[in-house]
Protein backbone atom coordinates (compact mmCIF):
# COMPACT_ATOMS: atom_id res chain seq x y z
CA UNK A 1 0.00 0.00 0.00
CA UNK A 2 1.27 3.47 -0.88
CA UNK A 3 1.67 5.71 2.16
CA UNK A 4 3.92 8.50 0.88
CA UNK A 5 2.77 12.10 0.86
CA UNK A 6 0.71 13.13 -2.15
CA UNK A 7 -0.05 16.36 -3.97
CA UNK A 8 -3.45 17.41 -5.28
CA UNK A 9 -1.79 18.91 -8.37
CA UNK A 10 -0.54 15.45 -9.36
CA UNK A 11 -4.07 14.04 -9.63
CA UNK A 12 -4.82 15.24 -13.12
CA UNK A 13 -4.60 14.20 -16.75
CA UNK A 14 -0.93 14.17 -17.78
CA UNK A 15 -1.58 13.11 -21.36
CA UNK A 16 -2.48 10.03 -23.37
CA UNK A 17 0.81 9.05 -25.00
CA UNK A 18 1.66 5.51 -23.86
CA UNK A 19 4.78 4.74 -25.89
CA UNK A 20 7.55 3.68 -23.55
CA UNK A 21 5.17 3.33 -20.60
CA UNK A 22 5.24 -0.42 -20.11
CA UNK A 23 5.58 -0.50 -16.30
CA UNK A 24 2.44 -0.96 -14.21
CA UNK A 25 2.18 -0.76 -10.44
CA UNK A 26 -0.93 -2.50 -9.12
CA UNK A 27 -1.88 -1.57 -5.56
CA UNK A 28 -4.94 -2.99 -3.81
CA UNK A 29 -7.20 -0.39 -2.19
CA UNK A 30 -7.36 -0.75 1.63
CA UNK A 31 -6.69 -4.42 0.99
CA UNK A 32 -7.48 -6.09 4.33
CA UNK A 33 -10.53 -3.90 4.85
CA UNK A 34 -11.73 -4.53 1.28
CA UNK A 35 -11.50 -8.30 1.75
CA UNK A 36 -13.58 -7.99 4.91
CA UNK A 37 -16.20 -5.85 3.13
CA UNK A 38 -16.45 -8.41 0.35
CA UNK A 39 -17.24 -11.01 3.03
CA UNK A 40 -19.55 -8.63 4.91
CA UNK A 41 -21.33 -6.54 2.26
CA UNK A 42 -23.73 -5.11 4.87
CA UNK A 43 -20.78 -3.03 6.17
CA UNK A 44 -20.20 -1.20 2.88
CA UNK A 45 -20.40 2.56 3.28
CA UNK A 46 -19.61 2.40 6.99
CA UNK A 47 -16.27 3.20 8.66
CA UNK A 48 -14.54 -0.16 9.17
CA UNK A 49 -11.20 -0.77 10.88
CA UNK A 50 -9.27 -4.05 10.75
CA UNK A 51 -7.35 -4.55 13.96
CA UNK A 52 -7.19 -6.28 17.29
CA UNK A 53 -7.33 -5.10 20.86
CA UNK A 54 -6.95 -1.55 22.18
CA UNK A 55 -3.19 -2.11 22.46
CA UNK A 56 -2.66 -3.31 18.90
CA UNK A 57 -2.42 -1.17 15.77
CA UNK A 58 -4.71 -0.55 12.81
CA UNK A 59 -3.94 -2.96 9.99
CA UNK A 60 -6.31 -1.36 7.50
CA UNK A 61 -9.16 1.12 7.40
CA UNK A 62 -11.85 1.84 4.84
CA UNK A 63 -11.91 5.24 3.21
CA UNK A 64 -14.93 6.14 5.32
CA UNK A 65 -12.80 5.59 8.44
CA UNK A 66 -9.87 7.46 6.93
CA UNK A 67 -12.07 10.52 6.60
CA UNK A 68 -11.92 10.71 10.42
CA UNK A 69 -8.11 10.57 10.42
CA UNK A 70 -7.74 6.83 10.97
CA UNK A 71 -4.82 5.25 9.13
CA UNK A 72 -2.83 2.03 9.16
CA UNK A 73 -0.19 1.55 11.87
CA UNK A 74 -2.13 3.90 14.19
CA UNK A 75 -2.73 2.56 17.72
CA UNK A 76 -6.21 1.08 17.95
CA UNK A 77 -6.97 3.20 21.02
CA UNK A 78 -6.30 6.37 19.02
CA UNK A 79 -8.41 5.09 16.11
CA UNK A 80 -11.35 4.44 18.44
CA UNK A 81 -11.08 7.95 19.83
CA UNK A 82 -11.06 9.49 16.36
CA UNK A 83 -13.89 7.33 15.05
CA UNK A 84 -15.87 5.76 17.92
CA UNK A 85 -18.62 4.64 15.52
CA UNK A 86 -16.19 2.51 13.48
CA UNK A 87 -16.87 -1.20 13.14
CA UNK A 88 -13.76 -3.09 14.28
CA UNK A 89 -13.14 -6.40 12.51
CA UNK A 90 -10.45 -8.84 13.74
CA UNK A 91 -7.89 -9.74 11.05
CA UNK A 92 -8.02 -13.01 9.12
CA UNK A 93 -4.56 -13.34 7.61
CA UNK A 94 -5.30 -16.71 6.05
CA UNK A 95 -8.08 -15.15 3.98
CA UNK A 96 -5.89 -12.19 3.00
CA UNK A 97 -3.10 -14.44 1.77
CA UNK A 98 -5.53 -16.58 -0.21
CA UNK A 99 -6.94 -13.50 -1.96
CA UNK A 100 -3.42 -12.16 -2.49
CA UNK A 101 -2.34 -15.39 -4.20
CA UNK A 102 -5.40 -15.26 -6.45
CA UNK A 103 -4.76 -11.61 -7.38
CA UNK A 104 -1.14 -12.42 -8.24
CA UNK A 105 -2.38 -15.27 -10.43
CA UNK A 106 -4.57 -12.75 -12.29
CA UNK A 107 -1.50 -10.57 -12.88
CA UNK A 108 0.51 -13.54 -14.15
CA UNK A 109 -2.26 -14.28 -16.63
CA UNK A 110 -1.36 -10.93 -18.18
CA UNK A 111 2.44 -11.32 -18.19
CA UNK A 112 5.09 -13.51 -16.63
CA UNK A 113 7.04 -10.37 -15.70
CA UNK A 114 5.40 -9.82 -12.29
CA UNK A 115 7.37 -8.65 -9.27
CA UNK A 116 5.36 -8.99 -6.08
CA UNK A 117 6.64 -6.53 -3.49
CA UNK A 118 4.09 -7.13 -0.73
CA UNK A 119 0.86 -8.96 -0.04
CA UNK A 120 -1.16 -6.25 -1.84
CA UNK A 121 1.04 -4.74 -4.55
CA UNK A 122 3.16 -5.72 -7.52
CA UNK A 123 5.01 -4.33 -10.53
CA UNK A 124 4.37 -5.61 -14.06
CA UNK A 125 6.26 -5.12 -17.30
CA UNK A 126 3.60 -5.42 -20.02
CA UNK A 127 5.80 -4.61 -23.00
CA UNK A 128 5.40 -8.19 -24.26
CA UNK A 129 1.63 -8.26 -23.71
CA UNK A 130 0.65 -5.19 -25.73
CA UNK A 131 0.10 -6.99 -29.02
CA UNK A 132 -2.12 -9.56 -27.32
CA UNK A 133 -4.03 -7.37 -24.85
CA UNK A 134 -3.70 -3.79 -26.06
CA UNK A 135 -2.24 -0.61 -24.60
CA UNK A 136 -0.94 -0.39 -20.99
CA UNK A 137 -4.03 1.54 -19.87
CA UNK A 138 -6.27 -1.06 -21.50
CA UNK A 139 -4.33 -3.79 -19.65
CA UNK A 140 -4.73 -1.82 -16.42
CA UNK A 141 -8.49 -1.69 -16.97
CA UNK A 142 -8.56 -5.43 -17.70
CA UNK A 143 -6.72 -6.21 -14.46
CA UNK A 144 -9.10 -4.07 -12.43
CA UNK A 145 -12.13 -5.71 -14.05
CA UNK A 146 -10.85 -9.23 -13.32
CA UNK A 147 -9.95 -8.48 -9.70
CA UNK A 148 -13.36 -6.89 -9.11
CA UNK A 149 -15.21 -9.77 -10.77
CA UNK A 150 -13.32 -12.50 -8.94
CA UNK A 151 -13.07 -11.01 -5.45
CA UNK A 152 -15.35 -7.97 -5.25
CA UNK A 153 -12.45 -5.67 -4.31
CA UNK A 154 -10.77 -2.79 -6.12
CA UNK A 155 -7.23 -1.85 -7.01
CA UNK A 156 -5.49 1.24 -8.37
CA UNK A 157 -2.92 1.14 -11.16
CA UNK A 158 -0.10 3.50 -12.04
CA UNK A 159 1.27 3.41 -15.60
CA UNK A 160 4.67 4.95 -16.35
CA UNK A 161 8.08 4.45 -17.90
CA UNK A 162 9.79 3.51 -14.60
CA UNK A 163 8.93 1.58 -11.47
CA UNK A 164 9.38 4.59 -9.21
CA UNK A 165 6.99 6.82 -11.14
CA UNK A 166 4.47 3.98 -11.64
CA UNK A 167 4.30 3.50 -7.87
CA UNK A 168 3.76 7.21 -7.28
CA UNK A 169 1.08 7.23 -9.98
CA UNK A 170 -0.87 4.36 -8.40
CA UNK A 171 -0.89 6.22 -5.09
CA UNK A 172 -2.35 9.30 -6.76
CA UNK A 173 -4.93 7.16 -8.61
CA UNK A 174 -6.51 5.92 -5.37
CA UNK A 175 -9.06 4.76 -4.77
CA UNK A 176 -10.12 2.53 -7.66
CA UNK A 177 -8.44 4.45 -10.48
CA UNK A 178 -5.75 4.49 -13.14
CA UNK A 179 -3.17 7.23 -13.66
CA UNK A 180 -0.94 7.37 -16.73
CA UNK A 181 2.23 9.45 -16.57
CA UNK A 182 3.65 9.64 -20.11
CA UNK A 183 7.41 9.47 -20.46
CA UNK A 184 7.63 13.13 -21.54
CA UNK A 185 5.54 14.21 -18.53
CA UNK A 186 7.66 12.37 -15.96
CA UNK A 187 9.69 15.35 -14.75
CA UNK A 188 6.69 17.69 -14.64
CA UNK A 189 4.75 15.11 -12.60
CA UNK A 190 7.59 14.65 -10.12
CA UNK A 191 8.20 18.34 -9.64
CA UNK A 192 4.73 19.04 -8.19
CA UNK A 193 5.37 16.56 -5.36
CA UNK A 194 6.75 17.15 -1.85
CA UNK A 195 10.25 15.81 -1.31
CA UNK A 196 8.86 13.16 1.04
CA UNK A 197 7.32 11.40 -1.96
CA UNK A 198 10.77 10.22 -3.07
CA UNK A 199 11.77 6.67 -2.13
CA UNK A 200 14.11 6.72 0.82
CA UNK A 201 12.94 10.08 2.21
CA UNK A 202 11.50 9.55 5.65
CA UNK A 203 10.92 12.05 8.41
CA UNK A 204 14.60 12.33 9.34
CA UNK A 205 15.86 12.71 5.76
CA UNK A 206 13.12 15.23 4.97
CA UNK A 207 14.23 17.25 8.00
CA UNK A 208 17.85 17.17 6.86
CA UNK A 209 16.85 18.40 3.39
CA UNK A 210 14.60 21.10 4.83
CA UNK A 211 17.57 22.53 6.74
CA UNK A 212 19.10 23.15 3.32
CA UNK A 213 15.90 24.79 2.06
CA UNK A 214 14.72 21.74 0.10
CA UNK A 215 11.04 20.94 0.65
CA UNK A 216 9.85 19.81 -2.79
CA UNK A 217 11.13 17.51 -5.50
CA UNK A 218 11.44 20.56 -7.77
CA UNK A 219 13.71 22.29 -5.24
CA UNK A 220 15.83 19.17 -4.92
CA UNK A 221 16.18 18.87 -8.71
CA UNK A 222 17.15 22.54 -8.95
CA UNK A 223 19.85 22.14 -6.29
CA UNK A 224 23.43 21.24 -6.98
CA UNK A 225 23.96 17.50 -6.49
CA UNK A 226 26.84 18.30 -4.15
CA UNK A 227 24.48 20.26 -1.91
CA UNK A 228 22.08 17.32 -1.71
CA UNK A 229 24.96 14.98 -0.90
CA UNK A 230 26.15 17.24 1.90
CA UNK A 231 22.64 17.19 3.33
CA UNK A 232 22.01 13.43 3.32
CA UNK A 233 25.28 11.73 2.35
CA UNK A 234 27.06 10.97 -0.89
CA UNK A 235 25.26 7.79 -1.93
CA UNK A 236 21.78 8.79 -0.80
CA UNK A 237 22.19 12.26 -2.25
CA UNK A 238 23.12 10.97 -5.69
CA UNK A 239 20.22 8.51 -5.61
CA UNK A 240 17.65 11.15 -4.64
CA UNK A 241 18.96 13.53 -7.27
CA UNK A 242 18.47 10.87 -9.96
CA UNK A 243 14.94 10.15 -8.75
CA UNK A 244 14.08 13.86 -8.81
CA UNK A 245 14.83 13.82 -12.54
CA UNK A 246 12.93 10.55 -13.14
CA UNK A 247 16.00 8.36 -13.59
CA UNK A 248 15.25 4.84 -12.35
CA UNK A 249 16.80 2.07 -14.49
CA UNK A 250 15.64 -0.89 -12.37
CA UNK A 251 13.78 -3.57 -14.33
CA UNK A 252 10.88 -5.68 -13.10
CA UNK A 253 12.27 -8.83 -11.45
CA UNK A 254 9.76 -11.69 -11.77
CA UNK A 255 9.54 -14.30 -9.06
CA UNK A 256 11.08 -12.08 -6.44
CA UNK A 257 11.56 -14.02 -3.22
CA UNK A 258 10.78 -12.87 0.27
CA UNK A 259 13.81 -11.41 2.01
CA UNK A 260 12.57 -12.25 5.49
CA UNK A 261 9.83 -13.96 7.46
CA UNK A 262 8.65 -12.50 10.74
CA UNK A 263 5.94 -12.39 13.38
CA UNK A 264 5.25 -10.03 16.25
CA UNK A 265 2.62 -9.56 18.92
CA UNK A 266 1.47 -6.80 21.24
CA UNK A 267 0.77 -7.87 24.83
CA UNK A 268 -2.63 -7.16 26.35
CA UNK A 269 -0.84 -5.38 29.20
CA UNK A 270 2.76 -4.20 29.48
CA UNK A 271 4.98 -7.06 30.67
CA UNK A 272 7.89 -6.79 33.12
CA UNK A 273 8.59 -10.50 33.49
CA UNK A 274 11.08 -11.44 30.78
CA UNK A 275 10.03 -15.08 31.12
CA UNK A 276 6.68 -14.10 29.65
CA UNK A 277 8.45 -12.25 26.82
CA UNK A 278 10.64 -15.31 26.15
CA UNK A 279 7.54 -17.50 26.16
CA UNK A 280 5.99 -15.35 23.46
CA UNK A 281 9.28 -15.37 21.52
CA UNK A 282 9.10 -19.18 21.49
CA UNK A 283 5.65 -19.03 19.94
CA UNK A 284 6.75 -16.46 17.35
CA UNK A 285 9.90 -18.43 16.46
CA UNK A 286 7.73 -21.51 15.94
CA UNK A 287 5.47 -19.50 13.64
CA UNK A 288 8.43 -18.19 11.61
CA UNK A 289 9.93 -21.66 11.27
CA UNK A 290 6.66 -23.06 9.95
CA UNK A 291 6.59 -20.40 7.24
CA UNK A 292 10.22 -21.11 6.35
CA UNK A 293 9.49 -24.81 5.89
CA UNK A 294 6.34 -24.07 3.90
CA UNK A 295 8.41 -21.96 1.50
CA UNK A 296 11.28 -24.43 1.35
CA UNK A 297 13.82 -21.90 2.60
CA UNK A 298 16.22 -21.54 5.53
CA UNK A 299 17.32 -18.42 7.40
CA UNK A 300 20.86 -17.27 8.08
CA UNK A 301 20.00 -14.43 10.51
CA UNK A 302 17.64 -14.07 13.46
CA UNK A 303 16.40 -10.65 14.58
CA UNK A 304 14.26 -9.61 17.52
CA UNK A 305 12.20 -6.49 18.03
CA UNK A 306 11.06 -5.08 21.35
CA UNK A 307 8.84 -2.08 21.95
CA UNK A 308 8.78 -0.70 25.47
CA UNK A 309 5.91 1.03 27.24
CA UNK A 310 7.16 4.45 26.06
CA UNK A 311 6.85 3.23 22.42
CA UNK A 312 10.63 3.07 21.99
CA UNK A 313 11.51 0.29 19.52
CA UNK A 314 14.73 -1.72 19.93
CA UNK A 315 16.06 -4.30 17.47
CA UNK A 316 18.92 -6.79 17.68
CA UNK A 317 20.10 -9.44 15.21
CA UNK A 318 22.55 -12.30 15.03
CA UNK A 319 23.94 -14.40 12.18
CA UNK A 320 23.69 -18.13 12.80
CA UNK A 321 26.56 -20.55 12.35
CA UNK A 322 24.50 -22.29 9.69
CA UNK A 323 21.10 -21.54 8.12
CA UNK A 324 18.08 -23.22 9.67
CA UNK A 325 14.33 -23.75 9.42
CA UNK A 326 14.05 -25.23 12.91
CA UNK A 327 11.97 -23.24 15.36
CA UNK A 328 13.98 -24.18 18.44
CA UNK A 329 17.20 -22.92 16.86
CA UNK A 330 15.51 -19.64 15.98
CA UNK A 331 14.14 -19.39 19.51
CA UNK A 332 17.48 -20.02 21.24
CA UNK A 333 19.11 -17.27 19.19
CA UNK A 334 16.18 -14.93 19.84
CA UNK A 335 16.29 -15.66 23.58
CA UNK A 336 19.97 -14.70 23.76
CA UNK A 337 19.28 -11.51 21.83
CA UNK A 338 16.43 -10.61 24.18
CA UNK A 339 18.69 -11.13 27.17
CA UNK A 340 21.09 -8.54 25.79
CA UNK A 341 18.52 -5.77 25.30
CA UNK A 342 18.66 -2.89 27.79
CA UNK A 343 15.05 -1.98 28.50
CA UNK A 344 15.93 0.87 30.81
CA UNK A 345 13.70 -0.60 33.50
CA UNK A 346 10.60 -0.26 31.32
CA UNK A 347 8.02 -3.01 30.71
CA UNK A 348 7.60 -4.57 27.27
CA UNK A 349 4.64 -3.68 25.05
CA UNK A 350 5.50 -5.71 21.93
CA UNK A 351 7.92 -8.46 20.95
CA UNK A 352 8.76 -9.75 17.48
CA UNK A 353 10.99 -12.41 15.91
CA UNK A 354 12.20 -12.28 12.33
CA UNK A 355 14.18 -14.77 10.20
CA UNK A 356 16.32 -13.05 7.57
CA UNK A 357 18.88 -13.90 4.90
CA UNK A 358 16.66 -16.53 3.29
CA UNK A 359 18.00 -19.11 0.85
CA UNK A 360 16.57 -22.30 -0.72
CA UNK A 361 16.88 -25.16 1.75
CA UNK A 362 17.86 -27.64 -0.95
CA UNK A 363 20.94 -25.57 -1.84
CA UNK A 364 22.35 -25.62 1.70
CA UNK A 365 24.89 -28.20 2.79
CA UNK A 366 24.12 -28.71 6.48
CA UNK A 367 26.75 -29.53 9.11
CA UNK A 368 25.51 -31.37 12.19
CA UNK A 369 25.82 -29.78 15.61
CA UNK A 370 27.64 -31.67 18.37
CA UNK A 371 24.30 -32.54 19.97
CA UNK A 372 22.97 -33.91 16.68
CA UNK A 373 26.18 -35.80 15.91
CA UNK A 374 25.86 -37.93 19.07
CA UNK A 375 22.09 -38.36 18.80
CA UNK A 376 20.51 -41.56 17.47
CA UNK A 377 18.44 -39.50 15.04
CA UNK A 378 20.14 -36.23 14.05
CA UNK A 379 16.99 -34.97 12.34
CA UNK A 380 14.60 -35.80 15.18
CA UNK A 381 13.88 -32.18 16.08
CA UNK A 382 13.31 -31.13 12.48
CA UNK A 383 11.13 -34.21 11.92
CA UNK A 384 9.08 -33.38 15.01
CA UNK A 385 8.44 -29.85 13.77
CA UNK A 386 7.46 -31.14 10.35
CA UNK A 387 5.02 -33.47 12.09
CA UNK A 388 3.57 -30.43 13.84
CA UNK A 389 3.15 -28.80 10.42
CA UNK A 390 1.08 -31.79 9.27
CA UNK A 391 -1.08 -31.66 12.39
CA UNK A 392 -1.76 -27.95 11.89
CA UNK A 393 -2.53 -28.48 8.22
CA UNK A 394 -5.18 -31.00 9.15
CA UNK A 395 -6.61 -29.58 12.38
CA UNK A 396 -5.70 -25.88 12.29
CA UNK A 397 -2.84 -23.85 13.68
CA UNK A 398 -4.28 -23.72 17.22
CA UNK A 399 -4.39 -27.51 17.48
CA UNK A 400 -0.77 -27.75 18.63
CA UNK A 401 1.84 -25.33 19.89
CA UNK A 402 5.53 -25.40 20.66
CA UNK A 403 6.18 -27.61 23.67
CA UNK A 404 7.57 -26.15 26.88
CA UNK A 405 9.96 -27.57 29.43
CA UNK A 406 11.71 -26.10 32.43
CA UNK A 407 13.64 -27.17 35.52
CA UNK A 408 14.33 -26.03 39.03
CA UNK A 409 11.61 -23.41 39.54
CA UNK A 410 9.64 -24.76 42.48
CA UNK A 411 8.09 -21.46 43.57
CA UNK A 412 5.42 -21.32 40.93
CA UNK A 413 2.31 -23.20 39.87
CA UNK A 414 2.90 -26.42 37.96
CA UNK A 415 5.99 -27.47 39.93
CA UNK A 416 5.97 -30.71 41.82
CA UNK A 417 7.04 -31.16 45.39
CA UNK A 418 10.64 -31.68 44.34
CA UNK A 419 10.67 -28.45 42.39
CA UNK A 420 10.74 -30.12 38.97
CA UNK A 421 8.26 -28.60 36.59
CA UNK A 422 5.39 -30.58 35.19
CA UNK A 423 5.57 -30.57 31.37
CA UNK A 424 2.85 -28.56 29.67
CA UNK A 425 0.74 -29.99 26.88
CA UNK A 426 1.47 -28.78 23.38
CA UNK A 427 -2.02 -27.42 22.80
CA UNK A 428 -5.68 -28.30 22.94
CA UNK A 429 -7.24 -29.88 19.90
CA UNK A 430 -10.35 -28.56 18.22
CA UNK A 431 -13.30 -30.34 19.85
CA UNK A 432 -15.05 -30.44 16.48
CA UNK A 433 -12.22 -32.48 15.03
CA UNK A 434 -13.16 -35.48 17.17
CA UNK A 435 -11.14 -37.75 19.46
CA UNK A 436 -8.41 -38.33 16.89
CA UNK A 437 -7.52 -34.67 16.95
CA UNK A 438 -6.98 -34.83 20.69
CA UNK A 439 -4.69 -37.83 20.31
CA UNK A 440 -2.61 -36.12 17.67
CA UNK A 441 -2.47 -32.58 18.95
CA UNK A 442 -1.69 -32.88 22.64
CA UNK A 443 1.44 -34.20 24.28
CA UNK A 444 0.83 -36.07 27.54
CA UNK A 445 1.56 -34.02 30.66
CA UNK A 446 3.05 -36.33 33.28
CA UNK A 447 3.30 -35.56 36.97
CA UNK A 448 6.65 -34.60 38.44
CA UNK A 449 8.46 -37.74 39.56
CA UNK A 450 6.91 -39.92 36.85
CA UNK A 451 9.35 -41.65 34.55
CA UNK A 452 10.17 -39.46 31.60
CA UNK A 453 12.76 -39.60 28.91
CA UNK A 454 15.40 -36.92 29.10
CA UNK A 455 17.70 -35.37 26.56
CA UNK A 456 20.15 -32.51 26.48
CA UNK A 457 18.32 -29.52 25.03
CA UNK A 458 20.48 -26.44 25.26
CA UNK A 459 24.05 -25.32 24.88
CA UNK A 460 24.61 -25.16 28.65
CA UNK A 461 23.91 -28.89 28.95
CA UNK A 462 20.95 -28.65 31.32
CA UNK A 463 18.57 -31.56 30.97
CA UNK A 464 14.83 -31.21 30.62
CA UNK A 465 12.06 -33.81 31.05
CA UNK A 466 10.39 -34.71 27.79
CA UNK A 467 6.91 -36.11 28.02
CA UNK A 468 5.77 -39.15 26.10
CA UNK A 469 4.04 -37.59 23.12
CA UNK A 470 0.84 -39.02 21.75
CA UNK A 471 0.98 -40.37 18.26
CA UNK A 472 -1.67 -39.84 15.61
CA UNK A 473 -2.18 -40.26 11.88
CA UNK A 474 1.04 -38.45 11.01
CA UNK A 475 3.02 -41.18 12.73
CA UNK A 476 5.54 -38.92 14.46
CA UNK A 477 6.01 -37.77 18.00
CA UNK A 478 4.89 -34.22 18.77
CA UNK A 479 7.72 -33.61 21.23
CA UNK A 480 8.81 -30.17 22.34
CA UNK A 481 11.59 -28.36 20.55
CA UNK A 482 12.30 -25.64 23.04
CA UNK A 483 12.76 -24.72 26.64
CA UNK A 484 10.47 -22.02 27.96
CA UNK A 485 10.22 -20.88 31.59
CA UNK A 486 6.64 -20.84 32.80
CA UNK A 487 5.37 -17.51 34.03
Amino acid sequence: MSRGPRAAEARRDWGTEEDGCSILHVDMDAFFASVELARRPHLRGRPVVVGGSERSVVLAATYEARAFGVHSAMPMAAARRLCPQAVVVPPDHTAYHEVSRSVMDILREVTSLVEQVSVDEAFLDVSGARRRLGSPTRIAALIRERVQARHGITCSVGVAATKFVAKLASGHAKPDGVLLVPRDATVAFLHVLPVGALWGVGERTAGALERWGIRTVAELAASDVGTVQRAVGRTAGAHLYDLAWGRDPRPVHPGREEKSVGAEETFAVDVRDMRVVESKALELADRCAGRLRAQGVVARTVAVKIRTSDFRTLTRSRTLVQPTDVGRELYLAARELLAGVDLGGLPVRLVGVRAEGLAPAEDQARQLTLEEAVADNADARRDAERAMDLVRERFGRESIGAGTRTVGRSARPGAGASGAAIPVTAGAADPAAGPAAGRVAGSVARPAGAAAAERTSDAEGSRHPVSAASRGPVGRSTTAFGERPLS
